[in-house]
């Protein structure tokens, strides 16, 4: 997925690093440093998994975006966090 955004002329990254093997992943979206979004992978009825929203970036309160991946990491030790800075950043979300 970096490399996808990269090759598309974003900027990707890895925010914080879980456990190589099991560790959950949230992905943070934004366009030019703004506008942040997450999805995480959430269990579904049928017992699958969907990259779903959890969290937008408000514009009049923009440290509580921040606030949200500092208390998520403190949860799961085990999360990686990879930001996808580009326009349209959830076509790269498979």
């Amino acid at each position: 997925m970096i490399r996808a955004v990269d090759g598309a002329g974003g900027f990707a990254t890895v925010l914080a690093r879980g456990e190589r093997d099991a560790g959950t992943i949230l992905l943070v979206c934004c366009e030019n440093g703004k506008q942040y979004r997450t999805y995480e992978r959430m269990p579904q009825l049928d017992g699958s998994r969907r990259w779903t929203l959890t969290k937008v970036q408000d514009a009049e309160k923009p440290d509580e975006f921040q606030e949200y991946l500092d208390r998520r990491k403190r949860q799961d030790g085990d999360l990686w966090i990879v930001e996808l800075d580009i326009a349209d950043a959830e076509r790269f979300i498979d």
